[in-house]
């Protein structure tokens, strides 16, 4: 013990001279870090549990059985065999290596501490000697997957060379941080400034056709303070739509136009994502407008133009692509979990750019709906693609119609795993002068501004229930801003934007209290702003109305027109033949519908369910007939059946466009 802590007093020193050393710009605004950050809720405090003591052990036996792991000891030459599996592979093992660091920094287990020890040591002797590191060719060159390529960095837009690696970086710059070990830290500095002998102005002018390695270098500088790492990361972003000396991929690798040129959300999903994430990092650490201004541009044709309703982004299953505008099909989207994981991760660093709550809104209704909905409640199923709407039979989940432990390529479970112990940090963040409330999770927290420790406490039964409370104690009287995010769902928009709309534009009307005292509602960019000297233990209500509410796509969006939604609070619904004798692809509802809202200790993990009437239609006759509603992120756990969110409206019965 007296050993860790030494260790992890000389890491925060050396952490502190590295940043002092870094000379660039930051985030304008602070999140504060999962790990100072504890979760008391009954709904997200479950799932992060789960998630450490089932999906961590069940994925790593999983990468066991499948040669992930081995393939590092063969690579090292403490086993001898043969590649198995895909060329990006590597990569799973990185992801579940950082979210094994995340799940450590709250809960230490030794034993979990250990495994990672043993397998950087095996990772390690993995590398080469001049600090390459892709399994596959080192076990064997001569036999290489075709879309490797037959030598290094030769068919880069689909060999993941630096793809893998870049995972890499974010796993150790993670575990440095949980426990202050240089281990995997020293694997990815050795590779990372082999890659800078490698690539840039004067040598290789390539670029990774899959994004990652941008986020993961600078992460890497922010930690060494080595500005080198960040100047690649630019200059990866720099080379994209730039034919000087290579021909470009196009647009499926983003790579049909100069990074800051472009306009439209396009190619595949999560390899756009992971690159506005990296823009977003290099903006901030670099200033650079031109490329703010393109993030900005890119994220309006995406929220408004190119987002489904949950918050999953891609339509098309051919390329994991996003679509044109509008394009948004039910049955046949893709919105493949780890796109919506990258969409939170853009979401927020846009945030922590422009201090709006309007990126919130968007991260708010994936984390609840695109996200969650990605793995199962027991924590051991998952969903590759995320579909709208479901015959029961087709099998859209790579190979069937239900969720599945595992995929011949399984990123989607691996990053469920890194990204549910990361989800605290995105509840509070700060700047000087404000502290910020961006996700109503109960929790406790404490933070300094302006000189002064301040304690938060949340507490609500969210997401069913939108009465939240808030106290503020600061260790002493003291005068800073309350930013409390009003979601965009309770000021009458389900989305920002015009690509959602609700049936009825007038909300309840969103209160606020000051210890007990109505305090009126001053909104700021989606935040209710509280100026004033906060003492011991003030006492802040929010109240958040929660009707249910029916929302109407952009007339433009052909797959869903005559239809609607169901939504109650940040909570996108869908009606499943579990509830509903079966079948639910012949209901349609009237606009007038009312719903009875009641909880379901006991079912699906705890849900609120929604009970209203429907009318059925068999070709030949109407009859009516109770529907039941559940959150959609819960469906898919009682076996495959019909399931949808944009139900028919009643004037449309006819023509049972499903």
């Amino acid at each position: 013990m007296i050993k860790r802590i030494i260790i992890l007093i000389l890491s925060s020193i050396l952490i502190q001279c590295n940043s002092e050393k870094n000379s660039g710009k930051n985030y304008a605004i602070q999140p504060i870090k999962f790990s100072e950050v504890e979760i008391t809720d009954n709904f997200w405090a479950h799932r992060i549990e789960t998630n450490r003591k089932v999906t961590i052990p069940f994925d790593i036996k999983k990468s066991e059985e499948t040669g992930r792991i081995n393939n590092f000891a063969i690579a090292a030459g403490l086993k001898k065999g043969a590649f198995e599996g895909i060329r990006y592979n590597d990569s799973d093992v990185y992801k579940i290596m950082e979210g094994i660091a995340y799940s450590l920094s709250g809960h230490p287990d030794p034993r979990l501490e250990k495994y990672m020890d043993d397998l950087i040591e095996i990772i390690a002797a993995a590398q080469e000697d001049d600090g390459y590191l892709y399994t596959q060719r080192t076990i064997d060159s001569t036999i290489m997957e075709k879309n490797a390529g037959d030598k290094r960095w030769s068919y880069l837009p689909h060999s993941h060379e630096l793809y893998n690696v870049g995972h890499m970086y974010e796993a150790a710059v993670a575990w440095f941080d949980a426990t202050g070990k240089r281990s995997l830290l020293d694997v990815a500095i050795k590779n990372a400034d082999f890659l800078l002998t490698v690539f840039g102005p004067g040598k290789k002018h390539d670029i990774p056709g899959h994004q990652e390695i941008e986020i993961g270098l600078a992460k890497l500088y922010r930690v060494t303070g080595k500005k080198e790492y960040l100047d690649l990361a630019k200059f990866f972003l720099d080379e994209r739509g730039n034919a000087t000396h290579r021909e470009l991929y196009g647009d499926y690798c983003q790579d049909h136009k100069p990074v800051i040129e472009q306009t439209n959300a396009v190619g595949h999903a999560v390899r756009a994502l992971y690159m506005y994430s990296g823009m977003a990092d290099v903006a901030a650490l670099t200033g650079d407008a031109a490329y703010i201004r393109a993030l900005d541009r890119i994220w309006q044709n995406m929220v408004m133009k190119r987002m489904y309703v949950t918050g999953g982004v891609g339509a098309r299953r051919s390329g994991e692509a996003f679509g044109d505008d509008y394009e948004l099909p039910n049955d046949t989207a893709y919105n493949e979990t780890c796109a919506a994981i990258a969409n939170m991760m853009w979401n927020h660093r846009l945030f922590l750019l422009h201090g709006h709550a309007k990126y919130f809104d968007v991260l708010e209704r994936t984390l609840y709906n695109g996200y969650l909905v990605g793995t199962s409640l027991e924590g051991n199923l998952f969903f590759y693609p995320n579909p709208l709407h479901s015959d029961g039979k087709t099998a859209f989940n790579r190979g069937t119609a239900e969720r599945q432990p595992w995929f011949d390529c399984s990123c989607c479970p691996v990053n469920v795993v890194r990204t549910m112990p990361a989800i605290p940090g995105y509840i509070y963040a700060q700047n000087d002068q404000s502290i910020f409330i961006n996700l109503f999770i109960s929790s406790n927290v404490r933070m300094k501004i302006s000189g002064n420790n301040v304690a938060i406490q949340q507490k609500s039964d969210y997401p069913w229930n939108g009465d939240i409370e808030i106290t503020v104690d600061p260790e002493k009287t003291s005068e800073f801003e309350l930013k409390i995010r009003i979601p965009v769902w309770a000021r009458g928009n389900p989305v920002p934007g015009d690509l959602y709309t609700f049936l009825n534009e007038k909300s309840e009307q969103v209160t606020l209290q000051i210890n007990g005292t109505d305090f009126p509602l001053q909104l700021n960019e989606g935040y209710a702003i509280v100026h004033r000297k906060w003492q011991k233990r003030d006492r802040v209500k929010l109240i958040l109305p929660m009707p249910v509410q029916r929302i109407l796509a952009h007339e433009n969006v052909t797959a869903d027109r005559w239809k609607m939604a169901l939504q109650r609070g940040p909570v996108v619904y869908c009606v499943e033949g579990a509830d509903n004798d079966g079948q639910v692809l012949n209901m349609s509802l009237a606009d007038e519908t009312t719903f009875q809202i009641k909880f379901e200790k006991e079912k699906l993990g705890g849900i609120v369910e929604l009970i209203g009437e429907a009318i059925s239609f068999d070709g030949k006759s109407k009859q009516s007939k109770n529907i039941t509603a559940i959150p959609y992120f819960a469906w898919n756990h009682r076996g495959p059946n019909e399931m949808r969110v944009w139900i028919p409206r009643i004037m449309t019965i006819v023509d049972q466009e499903n």
